[in-house]
C-alpha cells in the first residue's frame, strides 16, 4: 500500500530525515543547530514546522542544495518516494553539476608520491640509513 505525504506541516529536523538529506534525525538537528540548513534565507531551529512552498537552503560537505518544499511526510519512505518531498531549483543544480565538474577536473591535492614503496625502496632507504 503506497502512503500519501502529509499536507500538514511537519518539524524540519524530521522532514529533513524523511527525504533523505541526512542518515538519522540526530544528525539532521545537528545540522540545522550548526547554521547548515537556513529556511527561507532564515536560520532556524530544528522544530520549526516546514510547509509546501518553503524555500530550504542545505550545505552539505562542499555544496549547496537549494530546494522548494513539495510536500511533507513524517515518516522516512524509500528514496524514490523521498525524492518527491522536494525540487531542487535550477540555479541550485547547475551551481552542483559545475562546481562537481570543477572538482574532477582540479589537480590532486597531494604531490603524487608513487604510492607505497617496494622491497627495493626499502633496502635503498635501509642503506643510506646505515642499516645491514
Amino acid at each position: 500500500m503506497r502512503r500519501v505525504p502529509d499536507p500538514e506541516p511537519v518539524r524540519l529536523d524530521k522532514w529533513l530525515w524523511a527525504a533523505r538529506f541526512f542518515k538519522t534525525r540526530a544528525l539532521a538537528v545537528e545540522a540545522v543547530t550548526g547554521g547548515r540548513v537556513q529556511v527561507d534565507g532564515r536560520r532556524v531551529k530544528p522544530g520549526r514546522e516546514v510547509r509546501v512552498g518553503d524555500r530550504i537552503e542545505i550545505t552539505l560537505a562542499q555544496s549547496r542544495i537549494e530546494l522548494v518544499v513539495a510536500a511533507t511526510a513524517r515518516h522516512r519512505r524509500p528514496a524514490p518516494e523521498a525524492a518527491l518531498l522536494y525540487e531542487e531549483t535550477d540555479a541550485s543544480r547547475e551551481a552542483r553539476e559545475l562546481a562537481a565538474e570543477q572538482r574532477r577536473l582540479a589537480p590532486p591535492p597531494a604531490p603524487d608520491l608513487g604510492g607505497r614503496p617496494t622491497k627495493r625502496d626499502r633496502r635503498r632507504f635501509d642503506a643510506r640509513r646505515g642499516r645491514r
